[in-house]
């Protein structure tokens, strides 16, 4: 009886390889974007990081802005559609914006090392930054917004500027990450401690309760 040769191993289909090969060069490319900047970052520093020919950096990102672009979208879509279920949700409005607040809070912790570059990339005049901003901070912008606007008409909260009330909150979470590098030259303590992460988290929480809840002990 004939024993059947041994069937060859079936190759890694190549949508797959490409999908393997992207996802690596965002990981490598993540940590150098955050310590040398969009400006210092080089192609070859990324490529090695990642394994992988320089060449196929422009293949799938066209060039550093593009690349830069892919990293932060790969860190908003999941945060991007987390944000949208709480904003958009029927509850109370009350928990609701402390609930988007902690997500935020912890989003920005956990890719603090792109917390710079996010906002200076964001608030330059090249097309991926506002493709971007259109897909992503201007939906949940007007999200949170909304929420907002309800929490007033419902008595949760004060009767404030709806947007000034966002632009604060949202600069509440993201400046602190920021200015983090300075803050030791400023004879603080280490910002990125779990202590620390956990005490600001605390007081930006507290400050949005008591700034802007009308009931700030019943949130």
């Amino acid at each position: 009886m004939l024993v059947p040769a041994p069937s060859a191993p079936v190759a890694k289909p190549r949508r797959a390889r490409g999908q393997a090969t992207r996802a690596a060069i965002l990981a490598a490319a993540g940590p150098i974007f955050g310590k040398e900047g969009l400006a210092g970052a080089r192609t070859e520093s990324i490529a090695t990081a990642a394994g992988v020919n320089k060449a196929l950096l422009f293949y799938y990102f066209k060039d550093l802005p593009g690349l830069y672009a892919a990293v932060l979208e790969d860190q908003f879509r999941d945060f991007h559609a987390r944000s949208m279920e709480i904003l958009t949700s029927p509850g109370s409005p009350r928990s609701l914006l402390l609930q988007y607040v902690d997500l935020h809070f912890n989003q920005v912790s956990k890719r603090r090392e792109l917390a710079k570059l996010h906002h200076q990339f964001l608030s330059t005049s090249n097309p991926a930054a506002g493709k971007l901003i259109r897909k992503y901070a201007i939906p949940r912008s007007q999200a949170l917004g909304s929420l907002l606007a309800r929490g007033i008409r419902e008595g949760d909260f004060r009767h404030v500027d709806v947007r000034h009330t966002a632009v604060s909150i949202i600069g509440l979470i993201v400046f602190y990450f920021s200015i983090a590098p300075v803050m030791k030259h400023l004879g603080h303590a280490d910002a990125y401690s779990p202590a620390e992460l956990k005490r600001r988290k605390q007081q930006v929480l507290e400050f949005i309760r008591y700034g802007l809840f009308l009931k700030p002990e019943a949130a």
